[in-house]
């Protein structure tokens, strides 16, 4: 496979054989020695989610602040091009990889700059903080915590409220001669901004653009994510002709005409897929069929290194109309796994289940082969031989992934089962 641009994890988080490899996402930009330079004002320190600095002599702008973890670094990186007051933190949308500095970064007179959707937004996550937890450590490669405790209570507005300074539309300000225009630009979050410099024709636009088809839907659960929001958003930024776009995630994008045929390409991808995914629904096709037929046009092939279209035409399809695909059986309390062992027994047990399966781990045919050994499972949770097809699935399919989300699960999937052979 080609080598992919992974989004959420930088543009070189591919390993050199141009496999996705998620492990590397927290090394993005550790070897930085110094602030890259963007233009006269504008400062990027690199990483699991930008850094950026707009230098004043007024005090200076931080747009964004990466993960925790990262943000020493960050900070030590552009304090040393200016270590003048804070003036103002801009928070693109309130995910970890852009809130983790805040409090690193904030000052007694900072002002904490976000879209009023973020208040609900961090309640959100902290909602569901703990399945989150799990879930991202799956995702991006983090060791579990075996002991973590499982919460028997809810705390439903507890977050840590990070901004002081909350707008609805549009918020405006100036400093050291620099004017700042912030726009709220829904995509991946309802409460993402795109930041505006007019003198200098820089959009800062978070994670409305990335070097991938987004993630409209992450495997680590989301609420929904609307494609026009994001064709919307793209449109905004694009009115505004812009000279230079400074994505969270990956290198700055200069020159009007590279912009605006890499943001138009990107909007119409998303609208391709939005639309396709209507008329099937209008047409009566299930979900399913949808997810393997919907591709992008080679015109509008933006890869899929982090994002993936099936996942998103799913994430389309149940976002419209929720989980029930109206098949009167879907309306009971028993999951189609539920019937596996019946089947299992018909078949004359797990390794007559398993012998149907090789074939197809041979024909090329990974999924299918996994579908039987987790049937085989359900029925035979210790036997040895659908473990051991379980695992080879995973590593082929874990072989052929050029995508950071897809790679980051099979990971999790191989490990769990190598650890029950093991045992």
């Amino acid at each position: 496979m080609a080598t992919v641009s992974v989004a959420m994890a930088g543009e070189h988080a591919v390993e050199k054989s141009g496999r996705a490899d998620p492990s590397l996402h927290l090394r993005q930009g550790s070897t930085q020695t110094e602030a890259q330079k963007v233009n006269e004002v504008i400062y990027k320190a690199t990483g699991f989610g930008n850094t950026f600095m707009v230098v004043t002599e007024q005090g200076n702008v931080i747009i964004d602040t990466s993960l925790e973890s990262m943000a020493p670094h960050h900070k030590k990186l552009l304090t040393t091009v200016s270590d003048g007051p804070i003036h103002s933190i801009i928070i693109t949308h309130g995910h970890g990889d852009h809130i983790g500095g805040v409090e690193l970064w904030r000052e007694p007179k900072t002002q904490v700059i976000a879209q009023e959707n973020m208040v609900e937004f961090l309640h959100y996550q902290h909602r569901l903080s703990a399945m989150f937890d799990q879930r991202n450590q799956a995702q991006f490669g983090f060791e579990l915590n075996a002991k973590q405790a499982h919460p028997s209570t809810v705390d439903n507005f507890g977050a840590n409220i990070l901004p002081n300074t909350l707008f609805d539309k549009d918020y405006t300000f100036s400093l050291g001669e620099q004017q700042f225009q912030i726009l709220h630009t829904p995509a991946e979050t309802y409460d993402a901004l795109t930041v505006w410099m007019p003198q200098h024709k820089a959009a800062f636009v978070g994670d409305l653009y990335y070097r991938s088809f987004p993630n409209m839907y992450t495997l680590r659960g989301t609420k929904p994510r609307w494609a026009l929001d994001y064709v919307d958003s793209l449109n905004r930024v694009l009115a505004l002709k812009p000279e230079l776009l400074l994505p969270s995630h990956g290198e700055p994008i200069k020159g009007w005409d590279n912009i605006s045929a890499t943001l138009t390409q990107y909007r119409d991808a998303i609208q391709y897929v939005h639309d396709q995914t209507v008329i099937g629904m209008n047409q009566g096709k299930d979900v399913y069929s949808l997810m393997r037929e919907i591709k992008l046009p080679k015109k509008l092939d933006v890869g899929e290194g982090y994002g993936w279209i099936s996942w998103s035409v799913r994430g389309i399809y149940e976002g419209y109309v929720g989980w029930f695909d109206a098949n009167p059986v879907s309306m009971y309390a028993e999951s189609p796994e539920s019937v596996y062992p019946d089947l299992v027994a018909m078949a004359g047990g797990g390794d007559k289940v398993i012998e149907k399966a090789l074939p197809l781990l041979e024909q090329g045919k990974p999924v299918k082969a996994l579908l039987l050994a987790e049937a085989a499972l359900s029925s035979e949770p210790h036997n040895r031989s659908a473990l051991e097809l379980r695992l080879a699935a995973l590593q082929q399919l874990r072989k052929e992934s050029g995508n950071l989300n897809e790679t980051g699960w099979l990971n999790f999937g191989i490990g769990q089962t190598q650890r029950k052979l093991e045992q």
